[in-house]
């Protein structure tokens, strides 16, 4: 009976992102540093100081995933949205990304 309670108990997850990891923004020949926020096979929110315009394509390069081509979707304040094609390489992109950033160590 212990052990159905310590399964049905509610338990905090951490959080999806407790490291913010450093990537490299490319366009028209600049690189820029940045901090991935989240993502998914369809985009990336990205914090920086300096958004490029609305709709520029660009290359978001991950120490370990490699690069991937999206394009600047939405700007907020000291964030950005960048959207994928949501093709299968997007989405390996993504998960190595993700799997890069869960293995990672302290």
């Amino acid at each position: 009976m212990a052990f159905w309670q310590r399964i049905e108990r509610p338990v905090a997850m951490a959080s999806r992102w407790r490291r913010r990891r450093v990537c490299e923004l490319r366009m028209d020949g600049s690189t820029q540093r940045v901090a991935l926020r989240d993502i998914s096979g369809k985009g990336a929110i990205l914090e920086t100081r300096n958004p490029p315009a609305l709709g520029v394509a660009v290359q978001l390069y991950h120490p370990a995933a490699g690069t991937i081509v999206g394009q600047v979707r939405e700007i907020g304040e000291g964030t950005i949205r960048i959207g994928f094609d949501g093709q299968e390489h997007a989405v390996a992109f993504a998960l190595g990304a993700i799997a890069a950033d869960m293995t990672r160590g302290e």
